[in-house]
């Protein structure tokens, strides 16, 4: 991506690099046109689609703080139009899943674009760094990778639609990848979106309608901006509306991090 090159090479670039399974670092500075990895679904934009069962939920709002190089991001969750992918991430604070994850992909050159994370891979120092991205949360209850589907809310729609990407010529969403916008990173599957997250470095409107916003840094987005890759989450917590949180697998605290699982 450059800065004077056509928009359709520079969403080519992007949407390559927010997809997981098996992008490296390194690859994320080349573009491709395979398009199995750019291609996107066109559909009715208010066609709602049955809200997903067993999955956590967020009834409302939350505050997650996030502390990275000793500086405390604070994150307005928002369950209100993202209810599934802000209750997925939500329960992973609370079970501490986040503590100690590196962010594997820093990309700001030549342009702003995301900050990407939460792989559990990397709660691991001795694993291969050009690896991470390909992993995901595995629910202890099951034993099982927990995905959840893409959820985005268009504007003047009762409820999100699921597993279905925008229409481009179609309504816009109510969460849009505004600066300092938090969003679920997935493949080119739309429902295989795990634990992986990224900050949004700037405005990244085409991005909208294709990837789930589910919150937005609402204080030290200056600590966002300085995050470098391979640095890491020192801890996650809940400190406001964890009690909004329906179907978790970790008690509520606002008080503390849980403890990172073995």
């Amino acid at each position: 991506m450059k800065i004077m090159i056509n928009q359709w090479v520079v969403s080519v670039f992007v949407v390559v690099a927010l997809l997981v399974g098996g992008c490296s670092p390194a690859a994320d500075t080349t573009s491709t046109t395979d398009p199995a990895a750019t291609e996107t679904a066109s559909v009715p934009a208010v066609e709602a689609s049955p809200q997903p069962p067993d999955l956590p939920r967020l009834e409302g709002e939350a505050t997650v703080e996030m502390v990275v190089n000793g500086s405390t991001i604070t994150i307005q969750v928002d369950g209100t139009n993202a209810p599934i992918t802000a209750g997925n991430f939500v329960d992973l604070v609370q079970r501490g899943v986040y503590d100690g994850l590196t962010f594997h992909r820093v990309v700001k050159q030549p342009e702003p674009f995301v900050v990407q994370g939460g792989d559990p891979q990397g709660s691991d120092p001795n694993f291969p760094a050009e690896q991470l991205g390909t992993g995901g949360f595995i629910d202890p209850d099951t034993s099982a990778p927990r995905y959840i589907p893409l959820e985005i809310k268009p504007e003047g729609a009762e409820e999100p639609v699921y597993s279905q990407t925008l229409d481009p010529g179609g309504a816009q969403p109510v969460l849009k990848h505004t600066r300092g916008a938090v969003a679920m990173a997935r493949s080119n599957l739309p429902d295989s979106a795990s634990s992986q997250f990224y900050f949004a470095l700037s405005d990244l409107s085409f991005l909208d309608g294709s990837y789930a916003v589910f919150g937005y840094v609402t204080e030290r987005m200056d600590a966002v901006d300085q995050i470098q890759q391979g640095d890491r989450i020192e801890s996650a917590r809940v400190t406001a509306g964890a009690e909004n949180l329906q179907g978790g697998g970790a008690a509520a605290s606002t008080d503390a991090p849980t403890q990172q699982p073995q």
